[in-house]
């Protein structure tokens, strides 16, 4: 048992963190199809504006950078019966799930499917609602820092991208399979909505509120324990911490390459690699594989050597992997092959890098725990939604200036060299990462040794 202060933290069992890490299915499948097919449903099947649309969800990104802060700042400030973070938990966890069906489902609660301002004006709303309840998971996510050791984190974070990488392989063969046909039959009757969408966006929306639910109904209230600062103190100690905005420069940095990697990936397999219809399902099968097998391997790394040399050797190898988009150049290498090679290397770096940022700001909470007496995990592991963001969209919008560059013809496929430039454009970021964080970050501390 972990006692620091008046916070316990005893040793928990399995059930314990496959129970914690679950709710992380039902987000990873909204938040997936909301960014994978939100566009394409209010576009080409409804017919707005694309402008329109890009302003409506570029509001969305705003509303989760400030719920991602607010919701972790304001769940430190009082304990209840419920205990810090389930109130929020409970209220923003099946908000999430109903404004998800509100979302893609206005044909279900607008009376005048060809009012086009109407749309807007409901795409606007509903996805601002979204976005700032998606911030729920920031009290859950802080909620780990009270619930566990710093011995289990790391497993507890295993068990999250699981969940998290099972929710998007499901996520990405529903859109790939189902929805690409559902958006011409939505423009050519949009006051009809197709059965097995229907279904789907019910049965994704449940999942949420429903295991968001089960943690707060099933899973122990943490220990009671006082802060003695208020809110501005929290926040000015938490910004006066110079470790942890290392850290946090460290992720915005890094999120340059990584949100290049997510965005591109797919699209690389289609249009470099030509691959498709149940190539798709070989994909998704050998991303979901590499990435829980990764997820298990790092994890038994970063118990034996810990987090920072963990860190850097998954930035060197997806320094030394990702030119290998340069391949799809070479038209000669069977597409199949290459693809499954590409996907697993990612599967690799991702189920690396995903683990970290449940882990290291739980521990830096703890770590400022140990000099000041509070635990101010909610701020700890929201402030850094703002940066990341901010750093995220200017990574996505590089890589739009990168696949538009000029075409190219290699064999039967047509593409921008931009696509398969990103690669080690992204191993350039990437050094700038290596070496930076081992420079500047802590993220082993000599209490976790205790």
């Amino acid at each position: 048992m972990s006692e620091i202060g008046s916070i316990k933290r005893e040793s928990t069992k399995n059930s314990k963190r496959v129970l914690f890490g679950v709710p992380r299915l039902g987000s990873s499948l909204v938040l997936g199809i909301e960014g994978f097919a939100l566009f394409s449903l209010y576009v080409l099947g409804y017919g707005i504006d694309e402008f329109l649309v890009g302003f409506a969800l570029a509001m969305g990104y705003l509303s989760i950078a400030l719920g991602q802060f607010l919701l972790g700042w304001l769940s430190d400030a009082k304990y209840t019966k419920l205990g810090r973070r389930k109130p929020y938990i409970l209220i923003f966890g099946p908000l999430l799930g109903i404004s998800f069906i509100f979302l893609l489902l206005p044909g279900l609660f607008l009376p005048n499917m060809n009012d086009k301002s109407a749309l807007f004006t409901w795409l606007l709303i509903w996805d601002i609602i979204f976005r700032f309840s998606y911030a729920v998971t920031t009290p859950y996510q802080a909620w780990m820092a009270e619930l566990f050791p710093a011995n289990e984190r790391p497993q507890v974070s295993q068990v999250q991208n699981t969940f998290n990488f099972i929710g998007n392989g499901i996520m990405a063969l529903v859109t790939l399979l189902v929805f690409t046909n559902i958006f011409e039959e939505i423009n050519l009757t949009p006051s009809v909505i197709p059965t097995s969408f229907l279904l789907i966006v019910v049965t994704f929306g449940l999942i949420a509120v429903i295991l968001f639910l089960l943690i707060v109904f099933l899973l122990p209230t943490e220990h009671r324990y006082e802060i003695k600062t208020d809110l501005w103190e929290n926040l000015k100690t938490t910004v006066k911490n110079k470790n942890f905005l290392l850290v946090t420069l460290m992720q915005g940095i890094s999120g340059f390459g990584w949100s290049m990697i997510s965005t591109v990936m797919l699209t690389f397999t289609i249009l470099v690699l030509g691959l498709g219809g149940t190539d798709y399902i070989i994909i998704a099968v050998c991303i979901l594989l590499g990435i829980f097998v990764f997820l298990y391997l790092w994890r038994k790394r970063i118990e034996k050597i810990g987090k920072k040399k963990t860190l850097l050797y998954i930035f060197l190898l997806a320094i030394i992997f990702l030119p290998i988009s340069l391949l799809g150049l070479v038209s000669a290498i069977p597409s199949l092959i290459l693809g499954i090679i590409f996907i697993i290397g990612i599967g690799a770096i991702l189920g690396g890098w995903y683990l970290f940022p449940y882990i290291i700001y739980a521990d830096i909470a703890e770590d400022d725990e140990k000099s000041t007496g509070d635990l101010k995990a909610g701020v700890y592991t929201g402030f850094p939604s703002i940066i990341l963001n901010i750093f995220q969209a200017i990574g996505v919008f590089l890589l739009g200036v990168i696949t538009s560059l000029p075409k190219i013809v290699i064999g039967t496929n047509y593409f921008s060299i931009g696509y398969v430039l990103w690669g080690p454009i992204v191993s350039l970021i990437l050094i700038v990462s290596y070496f930076y964080t081992k420079k500047y970050v802590k993220l082993d501390f000599d209490w976790e040794k205790k």
